[in-house]
């Protein structure tokens, strides 16, 4: 159980993963009568430092959760503002005024799309969410793939390329998570592509490396939305599939993959405004198939495999 010192370092904290500050303030109120006789003492400092200008008025005027607290203090509020609470938490004046920023907002989901199902490709796509801790099955996909990219854009997820099973894929769908309606981009991509890796950089988005079906990729498309059209921009000095794609301080980065002989460890960078790529610090081991993110100004890479490509090799014998 926290302590009135723990409490309120979380309460002055700019970084509280809430929606509203009336969910703080109803915390506060929960913490105090879980024993009201020892903690009505600490009712002033702790109030200070609830952004009370930015509750309703009909919140702070019903009352908290379950009743109201009884207590009469005059305490400052968040700033230079103050309240007088005359039937806690029942303000008479609040300052509306002044700089009061809102405590952030860690909202969102996780998608988890495709795949292999048993012993084919997965249609179904699931949403998580952090803060129930469940799993949420939401609109099948139009068209079964594997091994595509996926990006983010205005509420979009966005699908690039993949494989059917069958044949390597060029086209390119969206899931509007509004609306829960699927749509295909028109054109779709100069050349089919799986173990490709996609990211948005600066407006456009990108198609990087992959596989088409018959050879390794090293070329890259860039996918205008203004124009909706494709073009090519400079090729990445290696063959890469199955690479990790990430942006970072306004550059793409390409990290590892494979290109069927060899699994990578170099990682190459890509400036829009140059159309140029470079190479940069290697990883400490080679990885196919790695997963990448980016986190306070850092890039990091995460599992993968270092083998080129398992194969079986069989001679063609005439039955007898």
């Amino acid at each position: 159980m926290l302590d009135a010192a723990q409490l309120a370092n979380l309460l002055r904290s700019d970084d509280l993963n809430v929606p509203n500050e009336e969910e703080v303030f109803h915390a506060l109120v929960a913490w105090i009568r879980y024993d009201p006789e020892a903690r009505k003492r600490h009712i002033p400092e702790l109030l200070a430092l609830v952004r009370l200008p930015l509750l309703q008025p009909s919140v702070i005027h019903s009352g908290p959760r379950g009743g109201s607290l009884r207590r009469s203090e005059r305490v400052p509020a968040a700033g230079d503002g103050s309240v007088q609470v005359a039937s806690y938490p029942g303000p008479s004046f609040i300052d509306r005024d002044g700089p009061y920023p809102p405590s952030k907002v860690h909202h969102g989901s996780a998608a988890g799309l495709g795949g292999m199902d048993g012993h084919k490709g997965a249609i179904s796509i699931e949403s998580y969410d952090p803060r129930l801790d469940k799993w949420t099955l939401l609109k099948n996909m139009p068209t079964r793939r594997l091994q595509f990219g996926v990006a983010v854009l205005d509420d979009k997820l966005i699908i690039v390329g993949g494989r059917d099973g069958l044949k390597t894929l060029n086209t390119v769908e969206s899931f509007d998570l509004n609306t829960m309606n699927w749509f295909t981009l028109v054109p779709p991509m100069g050349t089919p592509r799986h173990g490709l890796g996609v990211a948005f950089l600066e407006g456009p988005l990108y198609a990087v490396g992959g596989h088409d079906g018959w050879s390794y990729l090293n070329t890259v498309e860039r996918w205008d939305p203004s124009a909706r059209t494709w073009s090519y921009v400079a090729p990445m000095s290696a063959m890469r599939s199955t690479a990790g794609v990430a942006v970072l301080g306004n550059r793409l980065y390409v990290i590892g993959g494979r290109d069927g002989s060899v699994c990578h460890r170099t990682v190459e960078c890509y400036d829009p405004h140059t159309n140029k790529w470079t190479l940069r610090a290697p990883m400490n081991r080679r990885r196919g198939g790695v997963g990448v993110g980016v986190l306070n100004g850092f890039l990091y890479a995460l599992g993968g495999h270092d083998y080129a490509e398992r194969r079986k090799k069989m001679d063609a014998k005439e039955k007898t």
